[in-house]
């Protein structure tokens, strides 16, 4: 799995490669993501991802581009390890809302690249090939 490390103001910092510097990470968070949040689930490729905070306990929706094939979810770790694998891996399950389905997925788990990830297309398996992809199983 991945390792952790604190940040300079002690929040837990991945050390899963990332595709996005900090700042626009926290600028996607707080700007992009409610506004493409009721867009999430409705448009091909951007999926709504819900699960359950590992320690609140509360329910959360954050907007992924999710690849779906056969029986196999597939996103690309891009910010690198997010809040929302990290609760998907320790409840063992989520829920994911793809377009026109919404499906429950278990056996999460993290490819450190994306190369011989079988639920990626070809243009997502090339972009993800340094970087880590959260993979889990339609259950």
């Amino acid at each position: 799995m991945s390792q952790s490390r604190p940040n300079r103001i002690g929040a837990v910092v991945s050390e899963l490669p990332k595709m996005f510097p900090e700042w626009l990470d926290r600028l996607q968070v707080k700007y992009f993501n409610p506004v493409i949040r009721p867009l999430a689930g409705r448009v091909p490729g951007l999926a709504l991802f819900k699960h359950t905070g590992r320690s609140s306990g509360r329910r959360y929706e954050t907007p992924v581009t999710a690849y779906r094939k056969g029986n196999e979810v597939a996103i690309v770790l891009g910010h690198g390890m997010t809040d929302w694998a990290r609760n998907a891996q320790a409840a063992g399950a989520a829920d994911i809302k793809l377009f026109r389905d919404e499906v429950h997925i278990v056996n999460p788990r993290i490819v450190p690249n994306g190369r011989d990830v079988a639920a990626l297309p070809s243009y997502a398996r090339r972009q993800a090939r340094n970087l880590a992809v959260f993979v889990a199983d339609v259950g």
